[in-house]
Formats: C-alpha cells, structure tokens, sequence
C-alpha cells in the first residue's frame, strides 16, 4: 500500500493542525489502509501489530464523526490494560487540540471509580476503557452507550487471552447494532474471527498491516546505549571512525534536524538538512548537491526522506528511535541498495531500548550491540584508510611525475640532518592524518559515552523486586496474579521480569520507573476478601 500525505486525505483543517503538531506528514501502512474505509462507515478487521500506528488509523476518522452538539459517548475504545487506555487517550487528546469541544475519558481498573463518576457526568463523548471498569460503570448505570456510533477493539486477541471474553460479549450486546465496529488484533485467532463474524457487518473491510521480515543481507544493524546528551558525539565518532562516502542521518521531528545540523556543521562536517517546511526548490538543491557528493552527510525526518533515491548511501543513523517501527524498515532500506553492502546504526537512550526490543520482534531481526569508537580507533581508521588510498594511487602507476620532488625533499632535509625516506612518508602520513576533517572531541572519555546496562532485560539494576501477600494458598495462580498485576497497574506483560509464587507470598519484578504507580494501585485492593500487602522486597522477607 502506498504511503500517503495526512495532507491529501479529506480531513477537517483543525484535524490536519493538530497532526501537523504531532510531527506526521505521512500515514503508515495500517493508517493509508484504514482512514479512507473507516471514515465512509465501513466496519474493519485489521490484522496490526503494536508500533504500526492503529491509534491515528481509528482515532482520526473517529474524532471527525464527532457530532459536538451531543454531549452522550459517540465513541467507545476497549483496550486491554490501563497503560494502553492512558496511552490511546494521550493520542486522542492531542488530535483533538484544536476541536475544543470534544472530551476524552480513559476509565480503567486501579483508579478511584467514584473520580470516574464524576468525570462521566462532564459528559466526555470518547470513551477509552479496559473492559473490566467498563462494565463496572455499566453495572452501575454510570455509562450509557445506547448513543454509541463508533466501537473499536484495540489489541483484541490480548483481551482474549486476558480473559475478557465474557465482558466484551456483554459490552458488544449493549451497544446498538447499527455502530461502526473497528476491531484490531495482532494475530487473528478463530476467537477473533468468531467476535467479528457476530458483531460485524458482512460488508467489513479486512485488511492487514503485518510484520515484514527485513531481508536485505546486504546491510548490518547495529545499535549503540549511550546517554541522551552524547548522542552526538557519539555519532561523530561513528562518521570518524568510519570511510563512508554518502550517509543518511535520520531524526523524528524537523526541530531535531535544525539543532543537529548546526552541531555537526560546527564540528567541520560537509551536511546540509531536508525537512517538510523547506520549498521545493531547496528540497531539490540539497539532493542535487547529496547526488553529486557535494555534501557526505544529510540530515532528514521520515517525511522528507521519500524522495531520496540514492544508491550510492553506505551508512544510514538512526538519531532518534523511529515512532513506529514501519519506519525503520523505510529508513535503513535507504543503504544496501543495487546489491551493494549497507550498515545501519540506531543510538538509544533509556527507555528506548523497549522500542528498540519491539522492532526487533517485528522485523524478526536481531540488532547487534556495539560499542562506541574511541579515539584511539579512530586514529588508527583514518590511518588504514589513507594507506588504502595510498595503495589504490601505487597500483594506478601514476606517481612518477612525483618521485622528483621527493628527491629533492630528501637531499635537501638530508643536508642537515641524516632523514631516511621512512621517517618523510612518515611526516607525510601524519600531516594527512591532522588535515582531515574528525568531528570527534578528544575530551569526552569513551566510557562518559556508554550506558553500562547488565545483560539482559530481567534482573538487572532497572528492576524491582516486590513482595505480595499472595501464594498458592490463597487458591492463586500464577496466570491469575499476572493478570492481577498486569489489569491494576500501568505495567505491560512483556516489561513483567521474574514471578516467584510461594505458599504464603511471592515475588515479582518490574522496571523501577513502575514501582511506585504498582504499590499505590494495589495496596487499596483486595483478593478474594484479604486487603493485599506489597512492598520492595528487603533482606528481611527475600
């Protein structure tokens, strides 16, 4: 499927700001598929992974159906945990910023329910909700759907295997039959088809968005875990370190690409910048000058980088981790091209390294970790290659219109002092070396650079461990208090580290930025009638 420009689809101005504000210029695949159908009414089953985009794919057309004169919910999006209800709501909120009538509520289970009620009665007419807390409003007469135009099932096959099949068949029988249903699910198992084949219409769209396994063996994936504010003397070192002739340097917003070409202009690099809010006429200077090698390096966003049909790139950098992983595909697709070998390098930082793990599962590919370069290998790079070149020119047979003056070059040194050719071709290999361009600065320590993160994603320093009053004594399971953790809290079940179940208690893991929201959200519930007890696990009762 074509990517299309959010620009040429037939959205109100203040939805096209608004995404404009976001940073999107273009759709991603599920979004160029979806928008057109779901904005003419069509119910669509669509077989997409997290990182592709779904959010905008429903919840654009969705906010352009809002009827804002009525003040009932016109939208209802399950979901199947709280942090991916607080994450679509974000989304929403942020496509709405210049429909100033149009409210968002994300209900879900580990918040007060009375809070809830009373932000129902402000009339929010988008609803985002895990299906437990939904029929908890629904039991109570709290939330009326009867009004209910647009339904979407987001992540539905993880509602399934959470166990909320019950709950959503009771929701889909209270909305009117008449209502766009929108259902997402990353796998489409015989439960989901059954789901769609009940609730849907017989004309539904199907349409699918799935992984593609990235199968250029001619470009090596590397990433590099290194802090925030040494990105960019880290990607000096790899552009010194390195003998690549064209380079591609992509960031996520055109702020990015301003701030990063001014930086490595000062540092003495041949770059120049692409962005969506250049005119066509520069757009089409700077690639000439890129085409013709005029400038080694080109800074660009994902958007402006369509035009870019080079195949001479060696290199592509991911500045920033792309925001869905359609996109990482599309950028180091740039180098490797004609059969010709490629490398792609991604920096990250902190939290990163989760979308960094989503784009491996999704391309099926295993990125490589590597180290930063030092100064050292640097030196010695830029060394090696200049003998390379050095031996290209001897083979060419072209050096004897030279050999005179280094003749004379050695009588006259030699007159003074006892010079050897050696130590002239080694005066000659170190003014080449300082003559060349090295952005890279020599006061920054190479291990200032890297983030020393233990192997691994589980048991290391970014995690917690916890205690819980629960064990299998209390008739629990293991599933079953995965599910209370997982449904309670803003923790995603691939970020769940170790789960040790014993008689009396257990212990769980979690990265440490969740610790605080885990024991806040469960110390007020209960289990089966026992008010639960957690806390960071101690010496004392590990």
């Amino acid at each position: 499927m074509e990517i299309k420009l959010f620009e040429q689809l037939e959205l109100s101005t203040d939805l096209k700001k608004a995404i404009i504000d976001m940073g999107f210029e273009k759709t991603t695949p599920i979004q160029g598929m979806a928008i057109p159908h779901v904005l003419e009414g069509k119910d669509i089953i669509a077989q997409a992974p997290t990182g592709t985009g779904k959010t905008c794919a429903f919840g654009i057309p969705a906010i352009e159906k809002i009827d804002i004169a009525s003040q009932m919910p016109q939208v209802l999006v399950l979901c199947p945990t709280r942090e991916l209800a607080l994450q679509i709501s974000r989304e929403l909120k942020k496509l709405c910023k210049y429909k100033r009538n149009i409210n968002i509520l994300p209900i879900y289970g580990g918040e007060s329910i009375e809070r809830q009620i009373t932000a129902l009665k402000r009339k929010p007419q988008i609803i985002v909700g895990t299906p437990g807390r939904v029929m908890d409003h629904i039991r109570r007469k709290t939330l009326k759907l009867q009004e209910i135009k647009t339904l979407v099932l987001d992540e539905a096959d993880e509602m399934l295997n959470m166990g909320f099949r019950e709950d959503i068949d009771i929701i889909l029988e209270t909305i009117p039959q008449d209502k766009q249903f929108i259902l997402f699910s990353a796998t489409l198992p015989k439960a989901i088809l059954d789901i769609a084949n009940k609730y849907q219409k017989e004309s539904a769209v199907r349409i699918s968005a799935t992984p593609k396994t990235i199968t250029v063996p001619t470009i090596e994936q590397f990433y590099l875990d290194v802090y925030e504010d040494k990105k960019t003397e880290v990607l000096s070192r790899l552009i010194d370190a390195n003998h690549f002739k064209l380079m591609l340097i992509f960031c996520n917003t055109k702020r990015k690409v301003d701030d990063l070409y001014k930086e490595l202009l000062l540092r003495g690099y041949r770059i120049d910048a692409l962005h969506g809010d250049m005119k066509q006429m520069q757009r089409d200077s700077v690639m000439n000058k890129f085409r013709k090698g005029l400038v080694d390096i080109l800074i660009a966003t994902d958007v402006a980088a369509r035009g870019i049909d080079v195949d001479d790139v060696e290199a592509v950098f991911n500045y920033d981790i792309p925001s869905e992983q359609e996109y990482y595909v599309h950028r180091i697709g740039r180098t490797g091209r004609a059969n010709r070998k490629g490398v792609a390098y991604s920096l990250i930082s902190g939290k990163e390294i989760y979308k960094l793990r989503e784009i491996e599962r999704y391309t099926k590919t295993k990125i490589q970790k590597i180290s930063p370069p030092s100064m050292e290998d640097i030196k010695e790079n830029k060394i090696k290659s200049i003998i390379d070149e050095i031996k290209v020119e001897i083979s060419k047979e072209n050096t004897s219109k030279y050999l005179g003056y280094v003749d004379n070059l050695i009588n006259e040194i030699s007159a003074d002092k006892n010079i050897t050719s050696y130590e002239i071709t080694a005066a000659f290999l170190s003014k080449s070396i300082n003559n060349l361009t090295i952005g890279s600065s020599s006061k920054v320590r190479s291990d200032e650079l890297e983030v020393n993160r233990d192997k691994g994603m589980i048991n290391d320093k970014r995690y917690a461990r916890l205690f819980i009053n629960l064990g299998s004594k209390d008739k629990l399971q293991t599933a079953q208090l995965l599910k209370l953790i997982i449904n309670n809290t803003s923790v995603k079940q691939k970020e769940m580290g170790k789960l040790d179940m014993l008689e009396k208690f257990s212990f769980f893991e979690v990265p440490k930025y969740h610790v605080e929201d885990v024991i806040e959200s469960l110390k007020t519930k209960k289990f089966k009638g026992r008010k639960i007890n957690i806390e960071v696990a101690n010496k004392k009762n590990r």
